[in-house]
């Protein structure tokens, strides 16, 4: 069943999904806090849409502004339906090649950041005693590629942040689901959402290869994705992990089925080490 003029907070709203689902929400009714680094690349949403949008400077990696935008965004509408932490971006680099720095970093928007978002908003959706926390991952959270390692650890610590936030919180009517797209033609791609770490000789081959075969992939629609993010969001018993996209089910399968091969093939040194 629909529900209208729910309240969205939203991060990352200037590019890719989040403008997509920023925009789409708009359209059908809901007011969207919609926040991004530079306030100026999220001005058209206010042009457009006037008081039904509230949109917010936002670097997800400072604590105190994540604070103090969750706050103005309760104050301005109310109260807050739903929380979906999107902002995020991939690091390209062998595990080698990567810098502390750069780990760092990366793991400041894709982790720390949703996380001081969620603790932001847990105590006015605990208030509440209802709301929805939303978070994209990727169907690279069940397994990871050459040159990819530090990002796709980002979604498997996400999505482990999350599956434990989901069982922490349903005793106050809180609901939580991770979003997994699989690969779309989004912004993704560009240099805001892709960093390339080092450059070690010895993985160019293997770094030109991985590049060259992402242009193999089937990329859905972006567009294609906001109606079935509503039906989630409308739904009374909303999934825990969403896979969106039609290239994910059938390869996280296999993925599964090579692992639980794997691990029967061992089941028998597996018990020998239990010592009773």
């Amino acid at each position: 069943m629909t529900q209208q003029n729910r309240v969205w907070f939203i991060t990352g709203s200037s590019r890719g999904f989040g403008r997509v689902w920023t925009e789409a929400a708009l359209k059908r009714g809901d007011q969207v806090v919609a926040t991004a680094r530079k306030l100026e690349s999220i001005s058209d949403f206010k042009e457009n849409y006037g008081d039904q949008v509230l949109t917010l400077e936002l670097d997800v990696t400072n604590p105190d502004e994540v604070k103090e935008a969750v706050k103005k965004a309760h104050e301005h509408f109310g109260k807050l339906d739903i929380v979906l932490n999107n902002a995020g971006y991939s690091l390209v680099g062998t595990i080698e090649e990567a810098t502390a720095d750069e780990i760092r970093a990366l793991y400041e928007t894709n982790i720390i950041g949703p996380v001081s978002v969620i603790q932001a908003a847990l105590p006015i959706l605990r208030e509440q005693g209802f709301g929805h926390i939303l978070g994209t991952s990727s169907n690279i959270g069940h397994f990871t590629l050459p040159v990819l390692g530090y990002y796709s650890s980002s979604k498997w610590a996400f999505e482990a942040i999350h599956e434990s936030l989901s069982e922490e919180v349903k005793q106050f009517g809180i609901k939580v689901t991770i979003i997994e797209p699989g690969a779309y033609a989004t912004e993704f791609g560009s240099q805001e959402s892709l960093k390339f770490s080092g450059n070690i000789e010895a993985y160019t081959d293997l770094k030109a290869e991985f590049i060259k075969s992402l242009s193999t992939f089937e990329q859905g629609d972006p567009n294609a994705t906001a109606q079935a993010l509503f039906k989630v969001v409308d739904s009374e018993n909303p999934p825990l992990r969403f896979h969106m996209g039609s290239h994910n089910l059938p390869l996280i399968k296999g993925i599964y089925a090579e692992r639980i091969a794997l691990w029967e093939s061992w089941d028998e040194v597996s018990r020998s080490a239990q010592g009773n």
